[in-house]
């Protein structure tokens, strides 16, 4: 494990940064994360849906790094809250950050920057420190989820764990899986000079 700054998979692929680079990558982490938002399941008796979102955020902090992600996240809420139909089912509007759901938004917001960091430190090359940095993330996403949802519908701690955590774990552990995998199969794939770059 390494606690130096190393490259992150987008500047590892993208060795050469210039505005209209960063734009495109930001406007195109914006519409990855809108896509990955509208794969989303009702839970019964939630006003949280189960949404590709998460594992959206997980992957495009990680393979972005830290600054990238984070501002390619805060792009994303901005143009939903703007009125772009992008967030969970077509939604929008500020509603959205000031709803049920906000606390998961701004977990995700933070989480990119996490596992971005992490990602800094080559975190996300190994199967094992992989495997560290998507549960960091998803802790941050549910820390801040919780907390939100429990304010916002003012219910016990019970139903909130029972109505915004219970039910995700199974396909949280899922995106972990795929995440976790996937970044350090990325990184095995890549020529020789960029994996050491």
């Amino acid at each position: 494990m390494s606690f130096t700054s190393q490259a992150t998979l987008r500047s590892a692929v993208f060795t050469r940064s210039t505005v209209v680079t960063q734009a495109a990558l930001v406007l195109g982490g914006s519409a990855f994360l809108a896509l990955m938002a509208q794969i989303a399941l009702p839970i019964p008796g939630s006003p949280v849906p189960v949404t590709g979102q998460t594992l959206g955020a997980l992957l495009l902090g990680t393979a972005y790094g830290a600054s990238l992600g984070f501002t390619t996240f805060a792009t994303y809420l901005v143009i939903g809250i703007a009125g772009a139909p992008i967030f969970a089912s077509g939604g929008h509007g500020v509603a959205r950050l000031s709803g049920a759901t906000g606390g998961y938004l701004v977990g995700m917001l933070l989480a990119s920057l996490i596992t971005g960091f992490l990602a800094h430190r080559a975190w996300d090359r190994k199967l094992r420190t992989s495997i560290t940095t998507m549960i960091a993330g998803e802790v941050v996403i549910f820390a801040a989820g919780l907390i939100w949802l429990h304010h916002v519908a003012v219910q016990s701690w019970s139903w909130t764990f029972s109505k915004g955590l219970v039910p995700f774990v199974p396909g949280e552990v899922i995106k972990i899986a795929i995440a976790s995998t996937a970044l350090p199969l990325v990184w095995r794939l890549l020529p020789a000079n960029l994996r050491n770059s």
